[in-house]
Order: C-alpha cells, then sequence, then structure tokens
C-alpha cells in the first residue's frame, strides 16, 4: 500500500514533468521559423458600430476677381463645407432640372463666418483703421500677419454686401472675442478691384468667405459665361438626386475679367473755358504688381473708355463712348449745352472698357 505522503510526492511530481514538458514546447515554438517567419495578413480595416450621419452641406458659388495666376480669370469658385466633412464633395451641373453630371469635386473643406455686428463703409487703397470686422465662425481659427505677409496676399476673405456682390477684404491683426467670435482689424477694403462692392454698411448675417486653398474653381468655359446653370452640392457618395445635396442656382459671369475702376481723375480749367480731363488705368492682370514698371499692362486686348458727364443728381447728361486714351476734353460750347454755361464744379465717371464691356466705373467731383 502507498502512503498518503507518497502519493502526493508523486502527484508533485507528475504536474512538475508536464509543466517542464509546456515550457519546452513554447520556447521552441518561439524559434519556430514556419510560425514566427509568415507575411502578414490583410488589413481588417477600421470598423465602428456607430454608421456616419452626414448633414447638408454648406456651400457658395463665387465670382470674383482673378486670384491666381494659375486658374483663368473667368472662373469662378465654390466653397463647400460640411459636418462631419464627407472626405470628398461633389458638385454637379444641369442646364435643367434633372440630367446632372458630375462637374466637379472638393476635396479640402473651406471656412465660412457670419458678420456678427454691422461693418461701415471704409477707404481703399490704404489701412481702414477705423472699422473693425466683427465675424462669427463656426469651425478652425484665424491668425494675425505682419505687414509684409499682408502686402503680399494673406488673411483674404470675401464678404457678401449684396446678393452675388463680393467685397474682397484682407485683416492684419486677428483677436478672439469669445468661443468662435473674432475680431478682425488693421483692413485692407475693396482689394483686387472691388471698391465698388464697399457699401454705406454691411449689415449683421451677412455671408463672409475666407479665401484659401480649399475653393476651387470650376472648369467653366468661357463660351459658358451668361449661361444659368443647376448645381447640386453634397457627399460623393451621393447621387445627384440624393435630397442631401444643396441645391444652387448661379450664372458665371466671368468677374475676372472686368475692367478695373480708373484712377486719379483730374481737370484742368483753361483760359478759353475748356476742361483738359485726364485719368490713369488699372489693370487687372496679377503681373501687373511691379514697382518697377512706369506704367501697368494694359491688360485688355485695345485701350477704351466710357466717360459720363452727371449734374448735380447724379443723372447722365452726356455720354462718350469708345476714347481710345485716357484723357478727354469738355469745351466750353459742350459745357453751355449741357449745363446753359460755363461751370465750375464737374462730377463725372469713368469706365474701361473690356472684353465683357464697362468694367467698375470711378467717380469724381472736380473744381478748378
Amino acid at each position: 500500500m502507498v502512503s498518503i505522503e507518497n502519493d502526493g510526492r508523486d502527484l508533485d511530481f507528475a504536474l512538475t514533468q508536464i509543466a517542464d514538458g509546456e515550457a519546452r514546447r513554447v520556447e521552441a515554438s518561439r524559434r519556430d521559423q514556419t510560425v514566427y517567419g509568415l507575411a502578414e495578413g490583410p488589413s481588417r480595416g477600421v470598423s465602428t458600430a456607430v454608421p456616419v450621419v452626414y448633414g447638408p452641406p454648406d456651400a457658395e458659388i463665387l465670382d470674383l476677381p482673378q486670384l491666381s495666376e494659375d486658374v483663368p480669370a473667368y472662373r469662378p469658385l465654390v466653397a463647400v463645407a460640411a459636418s462631419p466633412w464627407y472626405g470628398q464633395a461633389a458638385i454637379w451641373r444641369s442646364a435643367s432640372m434633372d440630367g446632372f453630371s458630375l462637374f466637379s469635386t472638393a476635396s479640402v473643406p473651406a471656412q465660412f463666418g457670419t458678420l456678427a455686428a454691422d461693418l461701415a463703409v471704409g477707404p481703399s487703397w490704404r489701412f481702414d483703421l477705423a472699422n473693425a470686422l466683427l465675424v462669427d465662425i463656426s469651425t478652425g481659427s484665424l491668425q494675425s500677419v505682419t505687414d509684409e505677409q499682408l502686402l503680399a496676399g494673406a488673411n483674404a476673405l470675401a464678404l457678401e454686401t449684396a446678393p452675388g456682390t463680393w467685397e474682397v477684404l484682407q485683416f492684419g491683426q486677428a483677436t478672439i472675442v469669445t468661443t468662435g467670435r473674432w475680431k478682425l482689424t488693421r483692413l485692407l477694403r475693396g482689394q483686387s478691384g472691388t471698391e465698388d462692392a464697399v457699401v454705406p454698411s454691411a449689415p449683421i448675417g451677412s455671408r463672409v468667405v475666407f479665401l484659401n486653398s480649399a475653393l476651387v474653381p470650376l472648369p467653366v468655359t468661357e463660351t459658358e459665361l451668361g449661361m444659368p446653370w443647376n448645381w447640386r452640392i453634397g457627399p460623393v457618395s451621393r447621387a445627384a438626386g440624393d435630397p442631401i445635396n444643396l441645391a444652387l442656382a448661379f450664372t458665371p459671369q466671368g468677374s475676372g475679367l472686368r475692367p478695373w475702376s480708373p484712377v486719379r481723375i483730374k481737370g484742368v480749367w483753361q483760359g478759353s473755358g475748356d476742361i483738359n480731363l485726364s485719368w490713369l488705368r488699372r489693370t487687372r492682370s496679377l503681373a501687373g504688381d511691379s514697382w518697377n514698371s512706369p506704367e501697368v499692362p494694359l491688360g485688355e486686348a485695345s485701350e477704351s473708355y466710357d466717360l459720363e458727364i452727371l449734374n448735380g443728381g447724379g443723372s447722365v447728361l452726356r455720354s462718350v463712348t469708345g476714347l481710345p486714351v485716357a484723357a478727354w476734353t469738355y469745351s466750353a460750347a459742350m459745357q453751355t449745352a449741357d449745363f446753359s454755361g460755363l461751370i465750375t464744379s464737374l462730377r463725372l465717371r469713368v469706365f474701361q472698357n473690356g472684353q465683357l464691356g464697362r468694367g467698375a466705373p470711378s467717380e469724381a467731383i472736380l473744381t478748378p
């Protein structure tokens, strides 16, 4: 008969042998190349139990002056955002209410904002230090830049001062007021020839679009300018008819082809009573921003101006079209026909002509 004590020792010995064998097997498997030398298997990806639910997009199609030499002047820009972002947004187009075709895509969400306070009128061609742009943004942040960066084109935005009319501004200083609300100062107003879009007061709620690389130029051709189109914008994973898509109607006008307003309108009264008028042209060409050229390049196929003589109320008394040079003489005889005598104050308006007609106007009141 085996004692209980011996039984316990035999059991301990058996368990020890089993444990040692298992340890030797595990150690051998660690050195087995058939186990650890295998190639990696395919990735299973990332899965989630909660599906992503996309919301409707926020989008805007803008007809703006040419902002980059890489994009033809007549092409509009589209800005698209959504929360959560789609990864890629689709821009569909059709001449009717059906038959939409994919026209372009956007891969980076744009940054939108709204005015949180009225913006008063401000000066063009110099810093507006009196006004501040108070804007609410839903995503992202803003930052201040140096004057050198500002004059090189940084911190540009488009402010919709009337339906489809955009003033291009830049800001040098950005100060956060509260979550999502920013105060933008050291402003440059009416940039890129948009000084005629500066209004006496841009109201609260006006649309703001920040001009950066997120905006996509639409591949519109010159022959399509002035043609009305219907647009659908939404996730690239959805069809054009999906109700999540934003429906827009937009007609490209080729604003980037519009000549900028002339400047430095002068009048010299002669002893005969004639008034010799002159002005300087500007150029919409991005190559015209040079400190070394004595005169900016023409930027149009030919040089041509229209001029209007106005009365005190702003009504047109005389219109002169197709002037080939930036000068004209308002004779004493013309003054007598228009005003019943010679004048000592003249109000006038000058336009430069381009391939799409008159450009932005420049108005002045002249005295001897």
